[in-house]
């Protein structure tokens, strides 16, 4: 049977996952998707079938799928590719591929009409594969302008978040301790490991009792991220690890969240999702952090320097108080204008526009 043939009726363009399961690329996938639907697409997401968590979370959202039988990176390649073949050569213009990541931007080389999406900046063997899947001249979009001054051709698209809703977070009472949260993977590219020794200068010079709230897990990371972190977290007082959650749970837990990346951060959406709540926060100044966070904002440390940090966490804990609902509205304003879903969906529009590929007829 012709795959193509088998596909859901209507699909107007494809998007394709890089992994099969969700981490911040795949998030975006799905922002993508639906802002692709509210501009009159219909997106059909490809994935492979182990993991499915893409192709589950796309289909109870309501999106036309395909799974691709595999459950190894190569063996996903090869079936996307053949997929795309397939498709090219079932009669009719093919369909606009929007290649979420360098998996499918490789595996479908050639085959356009095509986008690539570059999540990260490519380095060592994954820059050459950047330069063979670039290799047909396809347009590459990138998550920041800092990216895109790395990735010579690139054009900057910035992610955006989906609105939890604005609950500015409350001055704590005098006598309760200062609870300092972070969210997302327990490994060193995060610099979790920089926040724990910052942490425990933290401990001994501020005034007020102070406890570590960690929402995270070591997902995509080393075993030896495990034993540096874990090792820490042992041996370091009033630090609490909540597992994966939900960014609602843990900044509902915190007064001040720090977000300390010492790798080149192609965005943030972290960030992002705490100016939309009303979170106060602490950025590292690598890669993009400091381009989402604004020019304004106050709360900025060297990345990878356990001392400055420590320092900055001092400054927020103490200066977290006349200007406060000031800072949170401003932060709120800014994700608003630039990080919403309106605002992705508003960019979006002017991209395809640029891109005869993608319209719709």
């Amino acid at each position: 049977m012709n795959e193509a043939a088998a596909l859901p009726p209507g699909p107007t363009i494809a998007v394709a996952a890089n992994n099969g399961d969700i981490g911040g690329g795949e998030v975006m996938l799905l922002a993508i998707a639906e802002a692709l639907r509210e501009i009159g697409h219909r997106p059909l997401v490809l994935g492979p079938t182990e993991p499915s968590e893409i192709i589950d979370a796309a289909a109870d959202r309501g999106f036309a799928t395909h799974a691709i039988p595999a459950s190894s990176r190569p063996a996903y390649m090869l079936g996307l590719a053949r997929w795309r073949l397939r498709n090219r050569r079932s009669g009719g213009r093919p369909l606009p591929l929007w290649c979420n990541g360098l998996v499918p931007s490789l595996a479908t080389v050639g085959q356009g009409p095509r986008l690539l999406e570059f999540h990260i900046i490519p380095v060592g063997i994954n820059r050459l594969a950047a330069f063979v899947a670039r290799a047909d001249g396809a347009p590459v979009i990138v998550p920041s302008r800092f990216m895109a001054s790395t990735v010579h051709g690139s054009r900057a698209l910035w992610n955006w978040v989906e609105d939890p809703g604005f609950s500015p977070a409350q001055r704590p009472t005098a006598d309760a301790p200062i609870r300092i949260g972070f969210l997302g993977r327990l490994t060193r590219d995060k610099g979790v490991d920089v926040l724990l020794h910052a942490f425990r200068i933290v401990q001994r010079q501020s005034p007020r009792p102070v406890e570590l709230v960690l929402g995270g897990e070591n997902r995509f990371g080393s075993d030896e991220d495990d034993r540096i972190i874990q090792g820490l977290i042992d041996t370091t007082e009033d630090v609490r690890v909540l597992g994966w959650v939900p960014r609602e749970e843990l900044f509902a837990q915190v007064d001040l969240c720090v977000f300390p990346s010492v790798w080149r951060e192609p965005f943030g959406l972290v960030v992002a999702e705490a100016m939309a709540a009303g979170m106060p926060f602490i950025i590292s100044d690598a890669g993009a952090l400091p381009e989402v966070a604004g020019p304004e904002h106050p709360f900025r440390t060297r990345n990878g320097n356990d001392s400055d940090l420590a320092r900055v966490i001092l400054k927020a804990i103490d200066e977290l108080g006349d200007d406060h609902a000031s800072l949170l509205r401003r932060a709120r304003r800014r994700y608003e204008e630039d990080f919403s879903p309106e605002a992705g969906t508003r960019r979006l529009r002017e991209l395809l526009t640029d891109l005869t590929w993608a319209r719709s007829g």
